[in-house]
């Protein structure tokens, strides 16, 4: 019997923040997998080693963890005033499936260096040495982000001396502003409320803010669901009760929020929107065992993304967390206190993180002008990604 070969696709294993995932040239995959679709979500499933029955892509480039299964595509952006255009695909586990429904905020923060690195960005807009501002089309939720990646000697910098909690190794800062995070998307509050009561069936009755900046996202009060907001990856990740009962939760969020229309729906919608709890500032020792004092943070956050608790924090929800917090009245805002403020500094299972956010009110609502936050990003590995020929 004879099999169909191997094919090599040029690729960029990269990472971002505290993600990391599979960077592709739009104009570099094959012709079936440029526009969006079967084929396309096919070649994606296989480069990272999905669906993967035994939860470990061993077959794949693939971290078999929600913050490392993911693939970016990205093309010369047509758009004025905007250099390139990001899609982003968070792949499924063990389900073949890829959710299109929002963004990734950590890999932005590798999008203007790859945007860069691969001929993306007109060279006359980029210093020899200096910052380089990339302007980002996010083609998931059609919103701008503003990277400002360093350049050395006419190429990226990425090594560097800052630090992210979730990171290992210290990088290059890159300062990632989101504009407009709520935009057109419709109200950022979508009940028009700061604060609701969401109610669920067999489970219980909870005080929730959900918000629609950075990605949608619903948060409730720790105490509320049992935990203390200091919990790490193994209390909730390895309790199958308690993954089922924010699955639960989001699905009954997912439907007050309006963005599906029954319960049923959230299997096909896992990436959003995202359920995180938060609590008081309090200390903790972080998964590194680094010690987090209260009086070094404003508040405890703990995010889940596709149905497990995040090693440190998605990039997307803390500009969620920013827009929440800096709005007084939200459960975010009176976990960190209570009154105005224009930055937030949480603790997370990694440690800490300091966004920063811009609001306003008027006669249509509250709005978020920009949230900005620092991340860092560098390539690990180019070349080319193998897949077998007949696997799209």
């Amino acid at each position: 019997m004879q099999h169909v070969p191997q094919i090599k696709v040029p690729a960029t294993y990269m990472r971002g923040g505290t993600s990391k995932g599979v960077f592709f040239k739009l104009s570099d995959l094959p012709a079936a997998a440029q526009q969006p679709g079967s084929a396309r979500d096919n070649l994606l499933l296989r480069v990272i080693g999905s669906p993967d029955p035994y939860g470990k892509h061993t077959d794949g480039m693939g971290g078999a963890t929600s913050s490392t299964s993911k693939t970016v595509i990205l093309s010369a952006s047509e758009r004025p005033d905007h250099d390139v255009d990001y899609l982003f695909g968070q792949v499924s586990i063990d389900k073949p499936f890829i959710d299109w429904s929002g963004n990734c905020g950590n890999l932005t923060a590798a999008v203007g260096s790859f945007a860069i690195s691969n001929g993306l960005v007109d060279p006359a807009r980029l210093p020899e040495n200096g910052i380089a501002t990339v302007r980002i089309w996010q083609a998931n939720i059609e919103k701008t982000i503003i990277a400002r990646v360093p350049m050395s000697n006419g190429e990226v910098q990425e090594t560097g001396d800052f630090e992210l909690d979730g990171v290992t190794f210290p990088a290059a800062e890159v300062q990632v502003e989101f504009v407009d995070p709520a935009g057109d998307t419709g109200s950022m509050f979508p009940t028009g409320n700061v604060v609701d009561t969401l109610t669920v069936p067999g489970i219980g009755e909870f005080e929730a803010t959900f918000i629609n900046a950075g990605i949608p996202t619903i948060f409730l009060w720790a105490e509320a669901l049992g935990f203390n907001g200091t919990e790490l990856q193994p209390v909730i990740n390895e309790n199958p009760e308690t993954l089922a009962m924010f699955e639960t939760i989001r699905a009954y969020g997912a439907v007050q929020m309006g963005l599906i229309d029954s319960i049923e729906q959230a299997q096909s919608r896992q990436h959003t929107p995202k359920i995180a709890f938060v609590g008081p500032a309090q200390s903790y020792a972080a998964s590194s065992d680094k010690e987090v004092m209260s009086n070094d943070i404003d508040l405890v956050v703990r995010a889940l993304s596709m149905g497990k608790l995040h090693h440190a924090m998605m990039g997307t929800a803390a500009v969620a967390i920013a827009a929440a917090g800096v709005v007084p009245g939200t459960v975010v805002n009176q976990a960190a206190g209570g009154g105005e403020r224009k930055f937030i500094r949480f603790g997370h299972p990694s440690g800490t993180l300091r966004v920063g956010a811009e609001a306003s009110h008027s006669a249509q609502g509250w709005s978020v002008d920009k949230a900005i936050m620092s991340r860092s990003a560098r390539v690990l590995m180019e070349g080319w990604v193998r897949v077998p020929g007949d696997c799209f």
